[in-house]
């Protein structure tokens, strides 16, 4: 664990610190390290890691681990809210210049999450069914509903706003790679990643079970919820930004836990790490790889992902995120 945090501690400061590293650099040099390199680079740290960690807290609520806020249907929900304002305001502004922590494709982002989140639960209680396999089903279905929706619109749109929707949905750092990207995901991320932390307790014991939480004084349903919602608007900040990144919540954790172990007071600060530096390992790929045009970030972790997915699925050992 020390030496991924060196090796972490080491490449952010290479990736950073380069220009500085060299001959002097000219004044076009500096405005592009400040203005473009670094934000983008910020905006990577957050939403890594925020998808890393997201994807952490789902495996340990449901006790499985193929289970990811994409799996759910909240990323979807997400999505959907935030392309059915592009559909709706096209001309409508990302980010307010003074709040852009407030703006509209962040509420609407936080409109489709949650109310994802409520879609499922309804679903779940109308049909008497309580288990966390019910809840995982549920959201899968409602998970496809939704990106038939956003397909839809996307159809319905004139071609421009289509290849504009399309591009968004396909995820990727380039429209995110700003300073008021990076200040839209700062009140968001550390406020729910510092709760989520503060829960490690209880998500070691929902891993063990909901009658052993319950058992050690947990109540099951009202903190699955609030853990719920918690990393819900966390990952409905980084899809305003980046679109759905899919697959980073899938891998980074069961990597993390190989390298800390799977107690979550370790865990959730790991997954941090390991996600915010895989997804600047990803999209420093995908600005290179075809220069001077940039491949959508979310085309190479959806090729990372769905092989690791299928590998999960072939080879788990217990339904246990643990």
């Amino acid at each position: 664990m020390r030496a991924f945090l060196f090796l972490t501690v080491c490449f952010l400061f290479v990736l950073l610190g380069a220009p500085f590293l060299g001959p002097d650099a000219g004044e076009s040099q500096n405005w592009v390290f400040w203005q473009l390199r670094v934000p983008r680079v910020l905006c990577a740290f957050l939403a890594g890691g925020t998808l890393a960690v997201c994807g952490a807290v789902f495996q340990a609520l449901f006790r499985n681990p193929l289970a990811t806020p994409f799996t759910l249907g909240t990323a979807s929900g997400a999505a959907l809210g935030a392309t059915l304002l592009l559909f709706l305001a096209p001309s409508a502004a990302p980010f307010f210049p003074n709040f852009p922590a407030l703006s509209p494709l962040v509420l609407a982002a936080f409109a489709g999450a949650i109310g994802s989140l409520a879609l499922i639960f309804a679903i779940v209680r109308a049909a008497r069914q309580t288990s966390t396999s019910d809840i995982l089903l549920a959201g899968v279905a409602v998970s496809f509903l939704y990106s038939s929706l956003i397909m839809l619109l996307q159809y319905l749109s004139d071609p421009t706003q289509t290849v504009r929707m399309l591009r968004w949905t396909m995820g990727g750092l380039d429209r995110g790679g700003t300073y008021s990207a990076v200040l839209t995901l700062l009140p968001w991320v550390f406020p729910a990643m510092g709760i989520l932390l503060v829960h490690h307790r209880e998500l070691d014991l929902f891993c063990m079970g909901d009658e052993i939480a319950q058992s050690r004084g947990v109540p099951v349903r009202k903190m699955r919820r609030t853990l719920l919602v918690t990393a819900s608007l966390a990952l409905a900040a980084v899809v305003s930004v980046c679109g759905p990144i899919g697959f980073l919540g899938l891998m980074v954790p069961h990597m993390m836990r190989n390298l800390a172990g799977a107690r979550h007071r370790i865990l959730l600060p790991s997954a941090f790490l390991g996600g915010a530096l895989l997804l600047i390992l990803c999209d420093t790929f995908a600005r290179i790889a075809i220069f001077p045009d940039e491949i959508p970030v979310g085309i190479l972790t959806a090729l990372l992902g769905g092989p690791f997915f299928l590998t999960l699925l072939l080879f788990r050992r217990s339904p246990s995120a643990g």
